[in-house]
């Protein structure tokens, strides 16, 4: 017998039990759905937070958690760990080695949006490997209440070109506490797949002059009078962001400011830091991974028991077939190839639950942390997934195969 005539005949039973074999397909769609997103979606985050730097290769702030540090300055994430003088952000700019030097500002939001305080340089002269800003109008003026705005933040907040707004005091969204001062949308970001996006940027004059904002980098309070320059011994800033030329200039600041200083803390390099995050939660993602397995192998069961429950409906076929001269061997063969089928039709419909999951997941991640994850993108699990669960949907097809493969003919043929 032929292999054309085996597959042939395979789908053909696998027809006749439609129903029931519809419904194990979705089991197994959903098992291998499952595997691909928590593999996926786990190594599509770990790449966009530990390459996600921005480009830049140290981040400088207050004394505390380099993580922190870094999730709020990079990702817009978390809260403020304080703020450094304005004076050590002029002597890092000016030490030798440091080829950028952006000072950052926040604490402020515009509709739960960041609104983040900075000079024109973040935007229009970033480092080499940085997300190339492409926007629709121009860069801010650093004298004039004046925004840039992120892509999704225009598209959620409903602001563009020409718009007027006002920022409200704090990270967390509060209608009571709006400042009066008025800032005009002259620049809307590109989408850039990064945190940026979820982004409103202001000149950092705009942060210091903020009405209710006090500055201490004297340590005393100042409050800045409109029309008067603001010295520079009171200006203070939330972190600074770095490009430096070579890594060994990042071991000596860090050298420097984190085991000699008691003052700031540098978290270099910013790849390192965020990648610390997954390593001490990788027991989260083994878990996830051996859940999916687990679905996985309960996948297998549901193929095992839809097979094992036709058998005794189809015991007379088996006969026939057997009577009709197609040796035990074929007729074990039928059933492995039946089982592994349902397995095949299962991973081709897991990708179509996988897309739904990463489609879902990707709003929710965007949403709250401005990664983008990308459902077409390509993670080895789209190869060894569908292999292994076909491969598992024939060894589960191997006992109803060793049942049809003992089926007496002259016995059933009378029954």
């Amino acid at each position: 017998m032929r292999s054309g005539t085996l597959l042939h005949l395979a789908l053909r039973s696998l027809a006749r039990h439609r129903v029931a074999n519809a419904v194990t397909v979705l089991t197994t769609a959903l098992a291998v759905g499952l595997s691909f997103a928590v593999f996926a979606i786990n190594s599509q985050a770990r790449q966009a937070f530990v390459r996600g730097g921005s480009g830049y290769d140290a981040v400088l702030g207050a004394r505390g958690s380099q993580l922190q540090l870094v999730l709020n300055t990079v990702f817009h994430l978390e809260t403020s760990p304080g703020n450094i003088p304005w004076s050590l952000y002029r002597a890092v700019s000016e030490s030798p080695g440091v080829q950028r030097a952006v000072p950052v500002a926040v604490g402020d939001n515009y509709k739960g949006f960041r609104v983040v305080g900075t000079s024109s340089a973040y935007l229009d002269d970033p480092p080499e490997d940085a997300p190339h800003w492409t926007l629709n109008g121009r860069f801010f003026d650093e004298s004039r209440r004046e925004a840039v705005v992120g892509s999704f933040v225009a598209q959620q907040a409903g602001l563009e070109l020409g718009s007027n707004f006002s920022p409200y005091h704090g990270l967390i969204f509060d209608e009571l506490a709006k400042h009066s001062e008025e800032y005009l949308v002259v620049g809307v970001l590109e989408p850039t797949n990064t945190p940026a996006d979820r982004v409103i940027f202001i000149p950092i004059e705009g942060i210091f002059r903020m009405g209710g904002h006090v500055l201490r980098g004297s340590n005393g309070d100042y409050t800045a009078s409109p029309g008067e320059a603001i010295p520079e011994e009171h200006r203070e800033v939330s972190a600074v962001l770095l490009d430096l030329s070579n890594p060994q200039m990042g071991f000596t600041l860090e050298r420097k400011i984190n085991k000699q200083g008691k003052v700031a803390t540098l978290a270099f390099p910013i790849g390192r830091v965020v990648g610390e995050v997954f390593q001490k939660m990788g027991w989260a993602h083994r878990i996830l991974a051996l859940v999916s397995y687990l679905v996985l192998f309960i996948a297998c069961g549901s193929i095992l028991t839809s097979i094992v429950q036709t058998l005794g409906t189809r015991r007379k076929e088996f006969a026939v077939l057997r009577a009709l001269g197609m040796p035990r061997k074929r007729l074990f063969a039928l059933l492995v190839t039946e089982s592994s089928l349902l397995a095949a039709a299962g991973s081709l419909a897991g990708f179509l639950i996988y897309g739904l999951i990463v489609s879902l997941a990707a709003v929710v991640i965007r949403k709250q942390t401005g990664v983008v994850i990308n459902a077409l993108s390509f993670h080895p699990v789209f190869v060894w997934g569908p292999l292994t669960m076909i491969g598992l949907g024939a060894i589960a097809g191997v006992l109803p195969a060793l049942q049809a493969y003992r089926t007496p003919v002259a016995e059933s043929l009378n029954s």
